[in-house]
């Protein structure tokens, strides 16, 4: 018998909680797949063969995405 396990919360528990990001609000499967995009293309820009034109278009997307946060 393991007398620390932790309790169980049930679904209903779980769904209540509010789940928050950077963002203010709750936290949906938009702002995850957004995070990853942006995370994405900051480590993009650390490729030594990036032309000045990629790095340009890449920056630009990074300030489109960062604006809607």
């Amino acid at each position: 018998m393991n007398r620390n396990k932790p309790e169980m919360k049930s679904r209903e528990e779980l769904d209540k909680q509010d789940h928050v990001s950077l963002k203010k609000g709750k936290y949906t499967c938009k702002d995850y797949r957004e995070e990853m995009i942006l995370l994405g293309l900051k480590r993009r820009l650390y490729r030594p063969d990036l032309t000045e034109e990629e790095r340009t278009e890449i920056l630009k997307e990074i300030e489109a995405i960062e604006k809607t946060w």
